[in-house]
């Protein structure tokens, strides 16, 4: 009996024993996983903390300058190409375009300082490399616009594609990285980007549809114009008749050089 019961306590001893070190590593890593998680937390808010007023920052700069004066500046050199060259208000208009111009440039600058400053910038995501893709193309349109050949040259011509082919490019790309940088800052800081989203999707159709009105609003005018002389001239043809009988009823002018001539005859 007494064999038996030190049989017994040996077993659990035994069992005690083996099972110990798997209990004590399960919970070392449930409390590592805990503390993993916890660390987690803690960082991402400590990222809402202390980088998100700069991320926004960052955001509206870019908006501005990529997303609003850049479009707007293409509006506007495409108003003046409808006045005649050297008039006053095509003077004002492209003065608008340059002036709306530099100012997306320094906005563009003043946002990518600050985020070589005080982001991680790796290079590892669209938004990154798409940015700094269109900070040269920026510094290139503004340089290929200081250099304009003047009106009349063989150069011109060039000027005017390759100035033309590159705004285009780099309002339409910025636009799409302004798009990909709401993304990156919902992802980096777990705030809802759904209003500004909805926000910079309506301000691009109204952009969008003032740039497909623009050359129609001329042609709609040119229509009225057309209509009126239309109405005009129909009703000169009605008053043919009538004028035709006034004439029958003047005297018949003579073939003298002199008119004054039928006085004496």
């Amino acid at each position: 009996m007494h064999i038996s019961y030190m049989s017994v306590c040996f077993v659990f001893v035994s069992f005690y024993a083996s099972v110990l070190p798997f209990t004590q590593c399960t919970t070392l890593e449930e409390v590592n996983h805990f503390n993993s998680h916890r660390n987690t937390n803690s960082k991402v808010h400590k990222v809402n903390h202390q980088k998100s007023s700069d991320i926004a920052l960052h955001g509206f700069l870019l908006w501005g300058s990529m997303g609003f004066l850049m479009p707007l500046g293409i509006l506007t050199i495409r108003g003046s190409n409808k006045s005649e060259p050297g008039s006053r208000k095509s003077r004002v208009l492209f003065y608008f375009h340059v002036t709306f111009q530099m100012l997306a440039v320094l906005l563009a600058t003043v946002g990518a300082a600050m985020s070589l400053k005080k982001f991680e910038n790796s290079f590892d995501n669209n938004h990154q490399r798409l940015g700094l893709a269109l900070y040269g193309a920026i510094l290139l349109q503004a340089f290929i616009g200081f250099f304009r050949p003047h009106r009349g040259k063989k150069e011109r011509s060039y000027w005017y594609l390759a100035h033309w082919i590159l705004g285009t490019i780099v309002s339409v790309v910025g636009i799409i990285n302004i798009y990909t940088g709401l993304k990156a800052y919902h992802k980096r800081t777990l705030k809802s980007t759904k209003f500004w989203s909805i926000l910079f999707t309506v301000e691009v159709i109204f952009i969008g549809l003032i740039y497909l009105f623009q050359d129609k609003l001329e042609y709609m005018k040119k229509q009225r114009v057309i209509e009126g002389s239309d109405e005009s001239t129909m009703s000169s043809y009605q008053d043919i008749p009538e004028r035709q009988n006034q004439k029958e009823m003047l005297p018949v002018a003579c073939g003298k050089i002199n008119a004054l001539g039928n006085l004496f005859d």
